[in-house]
């Protein structure tokens, strides 16, 4: 049997090659020899169409295009009426001049090999084949169906636009020129994926950014060798400084005010075919935990946003840890009345508080798991009423106590504060290690959780910067947009690790006032 299969496997790599090898061969002068290879490449592929014609009753040519994937009108108006309508004194010029001259699409493009036409053809472009000419040309006439600009649904607005990113990678590069209409916006394009040919573009501000940083991104890019790459999550994966790590190292947004923002801080954008999710790096673990709405609300407002953001953080991370720690090992922190309330609560429960909270976390997440999977409309009800309905049947079954539900469900309210769901996802799973630690150590597991949460964290970097930068290494300059928002006037600097080379994003002295005359 594993003889057979493995016959079976150098049989299927061996048709793969020669169909390469097919497609890297130039085209023939003769058009049927060309059209017998194309249809020998397209062989099963009933959506292929290959559409025969007469340039001017004269050259014989053909049409190679996939249905669905390009605008059939246009093809009939702008290409094969004027062709088979060519005059005679059309005639007299070469068929290559001919085509060039009588097709009015401004995307032509030469293709001297199959391989050149299966590529247009993939990306919806039809190509034209006439006979005694080695040359083909593919015209960008690519249509298809696509989802219109909408709000983001992973990330809520309050305040600022209301567009977010999608499937359509020219709609997404549209969308950030109309942010930046300036010619330093750079897009380098590649493709990665050996069957998907998805398309990639690389976004950055010319003068604002590291060159070595476009090299490395570049570099990262180019090495991924797969099959297909579906998402942006794909990538990531690849490019990462630490794939070991829980934590993101990569902002993955589907906003285009997230991505010129960076974009104008000296950073890098990612963009992608298929997805309505962006890559932005370098990245911090402060720029994961603000929102757009900091810079567009009163910087008041967006200060005591942060801090209570920080502060549900911690509470998310360490709450149920420190319940168990105390209950479990240091009931001498607990004051009396309180102590003795706790108890009464605890009397029926049969279980260690390290097993009632990992029952009632476990369940909690899974509940929320499944809201996250169930249509809309349902989602929600069960998340919340599911949790609210087995918590009172587990109090009411002396299964776990009236406390650890509060805990749990202050913990989840905390994590839903994390604007980015990839670090609340990951503060949510260190939350588990940290109970175990606190069961089996109290307070003292707690501290070495923490110590080793941070030491990671230090040694993290994101393409070079320091995971948390500006804090580690300290930046005393660049610390009034991370525990607190400065108001606009005084975030004169772009960071430092990301935008030396123009460090300066807006004049000094701006500060708003009333402008009095002379007297």
């Amino acid at each position: 049997m594993w003889r057979k299969w493995r016959k079976k496997e150098k049989k299927n790599k061996q048709s793969t090659l020669k169909q390469s090898n097919q497609e890297q061969e130039p085209l023939y002068n003769n058009i049927t020899d060309n059209e017998n290879q194309l249809r020998s490449i397209y062989e099963n592929c009933s959506d292929v169409i290959v559409h025969p014609f007469t340039i001017g009753g004269k050259h014989q040519a053909i049409l190679l295009y996939i249905d669905g994937l390009s605008n059939t009108e246009e093809i009939d108006d702008s290409v094969l009426s004027p062709l088979m309508k060519a005059t005679d004194s059309d005639q007299e010029q070469q068929v290559d001049t001919l085509i060039k001259n009588t097709v009015a699409v401004a995307d032509t493009n030469e293709a001297t090999t199959f391989s050149d036409c299966v590529q247009a053809v993939s990306a919806g472009k039809p190509v034209v084949l006439a006979d005694n000419s080695s040359t083909g040309f593919s015209l960008g006439l690519s249509k298809w169906e696509k989802r219109s600009v909408e709000s983001p649904d992973a990330e809520k607005v309050i305040r600022g636009p209301r567009e977010g990113f999608v499937e359509t990678l020219t709609v997404n590069t549209s969308m950030l020129r109309r942010k930046i209409r300036s010619p330093k916006l750079k897009m380098q394009s590649m493709e990665i994926g050996h069957y998907t040919k998805t398309s990639v573009s690389i976004a950055y501000v010319e003068g604002l950014v590291d060159k070595t940083l476009i090299e490395e991104v570049t570099n990262r890019l180019n090495r991924i060798d797969v099959d297909g790459v579906l998402e942006s999550g794909v990538i990531e994966e690849f490019i990462e400084d630490d794939p070991s790590s829980p934590f993101p190292q990569t902002l993955a947004t589907e906003r285009p005010d997230t991505v010129t923002a960076n974009l104008l801080e000296g950073r890098v954008s990612i963009l992608v075919d298929g997805t309505p999710f962006s890559l932005v790096v370098p990245t911090t673990l402060y720029s994961l935990l603000q929102s757009n709405e900091d810079y567009y609300r009163r910087y008041i407002m967006a200060t005591a946003t942060r801090w209570l953001r920080y502060l549900f953080l911690v509470m998310s991370l360490l709450f149920p840890a420190l319940y168990v720690a105390v209950l479990t090992y240091h009931q001498e922190m607990i004051p009396t009345s309180l102590l003795i309330s706790m108890a009464a609560s605890r009397e029926q429960v049969p279980f260690p508080a390290l097993v009632e909270v990992l029952i009632m976390e476990i369940t909690f997440e899974a509940l929320r798991e499944a809201g996250v999977r169930l249509p809309k409309q349902v989602g929600s009800a069960v998340s919340i009423v599911g949790a609210l309905v087995i918590g009172e049947a587990a109090v009411s079954a002396g299964i776990v106590s009236a406390p650890m539900v509060i805990v749990v469900a202050i913990t989840g309210i905390a994590s839903f504060t994390i604007p980015r769901y990839s670090v609340a996802f990951t503060i949510r799973m260190l939350r588990f290690p940290m109970i175990f630690l606190s069961g089996t150590l109290g307070l003292l597991g707690i501290m070495l959780g923490i110590i080793i949460i941070i030491v990671h964290l230090a040694t993290l970097r994101s393409f070079g910067v320091p995971y948390l930068s500006p804090m580690a290494p300290m930046h005393f300059s660049e610390i009034k947009d991370v525990l607190v928002r400065s108001p606009w006037w005084k975030l004169n600097k772009r960071p430092r690790l990301t935008g030396k080379y123009d460090k300066y994003r807006q004049s000094s002295g701006q500060k708003p006032g009333p402008i009095r005359g002379k007297e």
